[in-house]
């Protein structure tokens, strides 16, 4: 009875000790599990908050992105409306380059009447300076006509107080004197003629002068026009490259 009672005894002490270290494990266990909760809990919150701060950081760079495509948007709209613009200039530029080569030709239409008028002036000039020669010319020979006329009829009076003696001679100067009557009237035709022509000469002149001034003055105002135009294209130019 001795012997089983200590074995009791010892096998009670056994499950005391047993259960001792199962509760000294059961203790530790439950402090390792609040550890690793409270670490799980802290790294989830760690996680949580570096979600956030992600989401946060994804946040800014969609409303960077909206912004960045935005003002993509913006300088696409601004460019097409620039490259509009650019055409549109350039297109006034070819139209005033093609405008500006036809004022040139305009002009140098304009240089070759003038031309052209500047010797018509000319020739007026020595047209109405022989014109006036001829008129003394004229003037010359009526008066040589006159002084034949008046030699004649002396003549037909000498003869007719020479009697038959002089009848040849009368003859002859009678000839003389409807040569001198024909030419008389042949310088008053001509006379008549040349006064005539110095009428057209004078308009003609006139006429040459008239149109000699307004092509001159429309010579200025193509070339006035000619240069605004090339200053115009030279400052569209500039600012172009500007």
């Amino acid at each position: 009875m001795g012997g089983a009672a200590l074995a009791v005894l010892m096998a009670l002490a056994v499950l005391g000790v047993h259960w001792r270290a199962r509760a000294r494990w059961r203790r530790e266990g439950e402090a390792q599990d609040a550890a690793h909760a409270a670490a799980l809990a802290k790294a989830e919150a760690q996680a949580n908050e570096r979600l956030g701060a992600c989401a946060h950081e994804i946040d800014t760079l969609a409303a960077q992105n909206d912004a960045l495509r935005a003002e993509l948007a913006q300088r696409k709209s601004a460019a097409d409306a620039l490259d509009a613009a650019l055409y549109a200039e350039r297109a006034r530029c070819e139209a005033a380059q093609q405008r500006a080569a036809g004022i040139a030709d305009e002009a140098a239409r304009l240089r070759h009447m003038s031309a052209t008028f500047e010797r018509w002036h000319e020739q007026m000039i020595s047209l109405m300076a022989q014109n006036h020669d001829m008129h003394q010319k004229n003037q010359e020979l009526s008066s040589i006509v006159s002084h034949v006329l008046i030699v004649s009829l002396n003549a037909s009076i000498e003869a007719a107080r020479a009697g038959a003696a002089g009848r040849g001679f009368s003859i002859v100067a009678g000839e003389v004197r409807t040569l001198a009557t024909r030419s008389q009237e042949l310088s008053k035709s001509y006379r008549d003629s040349l006064h005539r022509n110095d009428l057209v000469t004078a308009a003609t002149f006139q006429d040459i002068q008239a149109g000699g001034k307004m092509i001159a003055a429309s010579l200025a105002s193509v070339e006035s026009l000619s240069t605004q135009l090339r200053t115009q294209l030279a400052q569209a130019h500039a600012e172009a490259l500007a």
